[in-house]
């Protein structure tokens, strides 16, 4: 009986050890110290730091190095234990014109909307739709062409 007792609180200590995700990269610091700002270009940076983990949406006038480290208990919600940018920035010739390190601590949180549109037309409960399916009666039992309609169009020619 013991054994048992011992194996399941085993379990449970091994179910619960986090699980540590490293994820993306950082440049090796001995190749990001030997970038010259106005002199390198995109194809030199590429050949020093690698393909960077992302790029400016709307230009490619910026790339970044993202590396970040995540811990998972269970199943509970990841955290973010750190994470670091590299931001390299292009000037219009496609020479750097300045490198930025950013973490955790300059991220922002953003708040997304829950809220939803509503739409137009009349939702029925379970009991209004099993009212208004009478048997033999055309149009749904007793609903107003405004009902079937909530636009108001009418419906096709009569």
């Amino acid at each position: 009986m013991k054994k048992l007792a011992l194996c399941a609180a085993c379990a449970v200590l091994v179910g619960c050890t986090p699980v540590v995700n490293q994820r993306g990269y950082l440049p090796n610091p001995d190749a990001e110290a030997g970038i010259t700002v106005g002199a390198d270009t995109k194809g030199s940076i590429e050949k020093k730091l690698g393909d960077p983990s992302m790029q400016a949406t709307f230009n490619a006038d910026a790339w970044y190095y993202v590396s970040s480290v995540e811990k998972q208990v269970a199943f509970f919600t990841p955290t973010i234990e750190s994470r670091e940018v590299l931001a390299v920035y292009f000037g219009k010739d496609g020479k750097v014109t300045d490198m930025k390190h950013f973490g955790l601590q300059d991220g922002h949180v953003v708040a997304f909307e829950t809220r939803t549109t509503p739409s137009r037309g009349r939702e029925l409960t379970f009991l209004q739709q099993l009212f208004n399916a009478t048997p033999g009666v055309p149009g749904g039992g007793g609903m107003s062409q405004q009902e079937q309609n909530p636009g108001g169009g009418g419906g096709g020619p009569h």
